[in-house]
């Protein structure tokens, strides 16, 4: 699993620009899907057939999305320095210093104009992108060219340290759990999405494709485990994260509890979520169409929306263990 989530964290891929994970992805699953497709707003279906008949089989979707953060030039001035705005969620606190890759292959570092108070990120109006230029003659970026920051990928023991884990973490869960079900009583879609940083756009469309019956959205979390955090319960290696309330949407009660039933069944560790900060593909899931039965499966993570988001090794190998549980029996409730 961690070359995989190097290889894709370090693969550059900002919302609306996703192609190049979606290379990578399909060339992982394609041999554990029945069908393959993608749909008109790039997202990747994996779609895996029923292998067990069973009355109460269900049609079950699980998305995790391709896109990262970025930036999007919106100037260049005449020393050839770069404006830019956010594309997705991107913090003035995390920005200064940052270092930015464009589609391009053009690199830059994020500077300022001047700092009112050295304790105070200012707002993204007063940074710019130094792209190595003199002028706007060979600045190698123009105008509506998309850039994304860049940063290694480390491991400090069982942490594990990127750029877009955010949710290239999710997108390996999803990987590992479709590689790992042998048999399956339902019609499982593994759905990669597109553009979820912008407004969870590829999440709806492909729901509405779909039509599940119930929709598993799989992302980072944020955590309350750090120095005067925010006060939340969720923590890095104690497991995943069975969502019960985001600011974007409430979990339908019957896939909390199929999901924490399935945990403690099978002795896997997990935590209860309510995050106070941010939302997931599963919002727009649940409101697809006529209503769908929604919950999601949240991988703890630090610093999120940084370059250096932080996640525990042990808590993605307990993602893939606990839907791999869920997946291969018949849902457990009514």
């Amino acid at each position: 699993m961690k070359p995989l989530l190097k290889t894709l964290t370090e693969t550059f891929g900002p919302s609306g620009f996703e192609e190049a994970l979606r290379k990578i992805i399909q060339k992982e699953v394609k041999p554990f899907a029945d069908e393959i497709r993608v749909d008109a707003m790039g997202s990747l279906i994996a779609h895996k057939k029923p292998t067990v008949n069973v009355k109460n089989s269900r049609r079950i979707m699980l998305a995790a999305h391709m896109d990262e953060i970025g930036v999007i030039v919106s100037h260049v001035d005449k020393n050839g320095f770069v404006r830019f705005t956010n594309v997705g969620g991107v913090f003035g606190r995390y920005t200064l210093g940052a270092r930015v890759r464009f589609m391009n292959g053009a690199t830059g570092v994020v500077g300022f104009d001047k700092l009112e108070a050295v304790d105070q990120a200012p707002s993204m109006s007063k940074m710019y992108i130094d792209v190595g230029a003199s002028s706007r003659k060979d600045c190698p970026v123009k105008v509506g060219d998309f850039g994304a920051f860049e940063r290694s990928y480390m491991e400090m023991g069982n942490r594990l340290v990127a750029k877009s884990m955010d949710d290239r973490a999710g997108v390996v869960v999803l990987i590992e759990t479709l590689k790992a079900i042998k048999a399956t009583p339902h019609d499982l879609y593994f759905v990669f999405t597109t553009q979820e940083e912008v407004g969870v756009r590829g999440a709806g469309t492909a729901a509405y494709s779909i039509d599940p019956e119930i929709g598993i959205a799989v992302d980072v979390t944020g955590t309350g485990d750090t120095p005067a955090s925010l006060k939340m319960a969720m923590e890095l290696g104690k497991g995943p994260c069975v969502k019960v309330r985001d600011p974007g949407m409430l979990s339908d009660p019957r896939v909390v509890e199929w999901m924490t039933f399935t945990a403690e069944k099978a002795k896997i560790p997990y935590q209860r979520e309510v995050l106070l900060v941010g939302s997931t593909d599963a919002k727009a899931i649940q409101v697809t169409r006529a209503g769908v039965m929604s919950g999601a499966l949240s991988i703890p993570c630090r610093y999120i929306h940084s370059a250096s988001e932080m996640v525990d090794y042990e808590d993605l190998k307990n993602s893939v263990k606990l839907l791999t549980a869920m997946l291969s029996k018949p849902v457990g409730f009514g």
